[in-house]
């Protein structure tokens, strides 16, 4: 996928040395990843190794992975990708350090993803969030997606504060 930009904003692959600031600034938070399907990294080497692997991932023709830069510090604030496939349709998982909440930086970079996922062809994006995660749907929502239905979580019980996944859909 090509560099995005918007407004105030600058999508673009991961790149090996932004280990550190992933991991400082989102990967290692609990509060980041309370509602993710991951959990925090306890090291920047844990960070390391799965970056190496989204990096290599970029050789695949349906990776659609990006880091969310601030345009005017030229700092990672966080991510956003396409997760998986279902029935051909692109579902989004996204993530920013907590210094950059409510700031509209992740609802800018949502949308500028699906514009992009237009232009290649798509005509409809899925994306998923914890029904108590206040802050995810609404963002989801303000990116003009609907809600199409409600799911039981799997892992339950290494998360059992998320009760309910909504699941949504946005014809682009």
């Amino acid at each position: 996928m090509r560099e995005l930009e918007t407004a105030r904003l600058r999508l673009r692959q991961l790149r090996a040395e932004d280990a550190r600031r992933i991991f400082e600034c989102w990967a290692s938070d609990a509060e980041v990843t309370r509602f993710l399907t991951w959990e925090p990294h306890g090291s920047v080497e844990v960070t390391r190794e799965i970056l190496n692997q989204w990096v290599a991932a970029y050789g695949n023709p349906g990776t659609v992975r990006c880091g969310i830069e601030l345009k005017s510090e030229g700092e990672l604030i966080g991510m956003i990708d396409v997760v998986g496939y279902r029935d051909g349709i692109p579902y989004i998982g996204y993530c920013s350090g907590r210094a950059y909440w409510n700031h509209g930086y992740m609802t800018e970079a949502l949308c500028a993803l699906l514009n992009e996922l237009r232009r290649e062809g798509f005509t409809a994006v899925g994306i998923e969030a914890a029904e108590e995660n206040i802050a995810s749907n609404r963002v989801i929502q303000k990116a003009g997606f609907v809600l199409t239905g409600t799911r039981e979580p799997e892992g339950r019980e290494r998360k059992p504060w998320i009760r309910r996944i909504n699941t949504y859909r946005r014809t682009i």
